[in-house]
């Protein structure tokens, strides 16, 4: 239907040319139908719409937007184009709308009604949808018209709800941005289809879902610089659809266009959905909408899942700070134990060490006093009362040493000299000291060496291993009331490291003993500082207990290790520590057996 002026009025606006596929409407203000004509279609099958509302036709699914579009053309006459998603049936669809106002005759059983009507076209052709056709209005749709959008737009409201069902029932983020990439390239038929995981503080978009068709190359796991990617910067900046157009780099011919759409939780962005459509077949106005709807969703789901997921990242945080707090409690506690013990230890040592020191003390002011005041009967008995006097001196130095050695050992000012030492000299020193003390106890020693051709040297210190075989021996004599001691040396032909230099090997010497033994819950205190086996026992056979304590520093700092040995109380003990070769010795036994072959 055209529209027409009367000889006593103006025209308001000329209504726009229309083709022979479009739908011709011509309602009043209220949206109340007056004249309506579409050629394809029997005109009976249009009259029936005659003088109902617009919305029988079929309803702007947005019908006060529309109205208002209505009331302004009529009130400013200027003709207005858009866009817009009306009813077909139950389905939605989107198509161009042409409204412009008219003034026309009286239409058949209508009164003249000057400047309140309007007319709405629908342009067709291509971009008709066949959903028309339901209505009752469209028999037949030329061939132009099917040639063109071909989208089942019928189902897109099911299977859309039916993503953003499946998305609510997840926290798991890769399940979301899996299931939106795989519900939208499966609904629309897309080449493909990316979720991009926005960084605000990187300024990033990262693939992390994909969905595309096997022809195509994967790209999930790239990343997107946001400066780079306009449409991508438009969209985050906007959060409105953008459409672009890029030029194909596979094999297939021709451009093909993107939509990018960004997904919001309380209008922030927190991911963009890029949809890249087949060649062949251009967006429609519905699809567009539809998505933009889904995204809605999409971006509550995906930040639900965020703050899930950042709570039980914070959960597991605040757990793994709760057992290191209980392990440090726990350690606080091991050392508020350990110092408790420390400090019983060294008031135990303390009282144990000045009873040592105040004995020989005495002796020696006993006997020293007995002979000042005359009270030795002959020159033989004042030579025995200095003699013992002289023996109290000596084994208070002792005391007084290991006192010293070890609070210089404690305080990490001991210095120790090394150069190469005879094993051999070593031993008869040990011997001359410490064999009167085993025979006077009625004890068996023996001293057994390596046979070699040669002398046997180490790298050490003199004086420091003195002291430790005199310790060594001087326990095990102490603490053997039958039996005896060996005191044997291995040589150990294996290459060490020690001071920036590989030497030949090393020389583990034992002191084994039958003496009274350690038992086996009480070792472990042995080369504690501070810390006696048995108080009770050590009151016994005096001492300081710190014997074994500074030996091992000594025998440690020459590059060597301490071991003790006991099977338990009663079964005797045996003490080992290695000492550096200086140079490796023949072995006698190698010698013969090399002749004899």
């Amino acid at each position: 239907m055209r529209s027409q002026v009367t000889a006593d009025s103006e025209p308001m606006v000329v209504p726009a040319t229309v083709d022979n596929s479009s739908l011709e409407v011509i309602h009043d203000a209220s949206g109340r139908i007056v004249a309506i004509h579409w050629p394809h279609t029997l005109q009976e099958d249009c009259d029936r719409y005659l003088h109902e509302s617009i919305n029988k036709l079929f309803g702007p699914v947005a019908t006060v937007p529309y109205l208002k579009r209505v009331k302004q053309v009529l009130t400013d006459g200027e003709p207005q184009q858009f866009q817009c998603v009306v009813r077909c049936g139950p389905h939605p669809v989107g198509l161009d709308f042409s409204l412009s106002a008219t003034e026309w005759p009286d239409a058949p059983g209508q009164k003249h009604l000057k400047g309140q009507g309007s007319i709405l076209t629908i342009a067709g052709g291509v971009k008709m949808p066949q959903h028309l056709s339901t209505m009752g209005i469209v028999a037949d749709l030329p061939c132009d018209a099917q040639a063109g959008l071909r989208a089942n737009l019928s189902n897109y409201h099911g299977v859309l709800t039916n993503i953003a069902s499946n998305i609510r029932k997840t926290l798991e983020l890769k399940t979301i941005w899996q299931q939106t990439v795989d519900g939208l390239g499966n609904l629309l038929d897309l080449h493909r289809c990316l979720v991009c995981d926005y960084s605000v503080a990187m300024q990033t978009l990262n693939v992390v879902a994909e969905f595309h068709q096997p022809k195509l190359e994967p790209c999930l796991g790239q990343t997107f610089e946001l400066e780079r990617k306009a449409d991508f910067r438009c969209t985050i900046n906007t959060l409105k659809p953008v459409l672009s157009d890029f030029e194909r780099k596979d094999n297939d011919s021709g451009p093909y266009t993107v939509l990018t759409v960004a997904t919001c939780y309380r209008d922030e962005p927190n991911s963009v959905l890029l949809l890249q459509m087949p060649p062949e077949r251009p967006w429609h106005p519905l699809e567009i909408e539809l998505v933009n709807e889904l995204t809605d969703q999409v971006g509550t789901a995906i930040a639900h899942a965020k703050l899930f997921e950042a709570s039980r990242t914070l959960a597991d945080d605040l757990q793994k700070v709760n057992e290191k707090l209980i392990d440090k409690n726990d350690e606080l506690e091991e050392a508020r134990r350990y110092a408790e013990e420390a400090s019983r230890l060294k008031s135990e040592f303390l009282a144990n060490t000045s009873h040592e020191l105040r004995t020989p003390l005495n002796g020696m002011i006993g006997f020293l006093r007995l002979v000042l005041d005359g009270m030795a009967d002959d020159p033989e008995e004042q030579e025995e009362f200095i003699e013992e006097a002289h023996k109290s001196a000596l084994h208070l130095l002792n005391l007084i040493n290991d006192v010293l050695d070890i609070a210089k050992i404690e305080a990490g000012k001991m210095e120790i000299d090394l150069t190469a030492i005879s094993l051999q000299e070593l031993f008869c020193d040990v011997e001359n000291f410490t064999r009167p003390q085993a025979e006077q106890r009625g004890l068996y020693f023996d001293m057994k060496m390596p046979a070699t051709l040669d002398e046997i040297k180490l790298y050490g210190n003199y004086q420091r291993i003195l002291q430790v075989l005199l310790n060594l021996i001087g326990n095990a004599i102490k603490f053997t009331p039958e039996g005896g001691v060996t005191i044997r040396a291995e040589v150990k032909p294996q290459s060490l490291r020690f001071r920036g230099r590989v030497w030949p090997g090393h020389i583990k010497i034992s002191v084994e003993d039958t003496g009274i033994g350690v038992s086996l819950e009480k070792q472990n205190r042995l080369f504690q500082t501070f810390s006696q086996v048995d108080g009770e026992r050590t009151r016994q056979y005096g001492g300081t207990g710190l014997g074994l304590a500074i030996s091992q520093r000594l025998i440690e700092a020459m590059g060597g290790k301490v071991q003790f040995i006991s099977m338990g109380e009663g079964l005797g003990s045996t003490v080992t520590f290695t000492a550096i070769l200086y140079q490796e010795p023949v072995i006698m036994a190698e010698t013969e057996g090399k002749q004899s072959a």
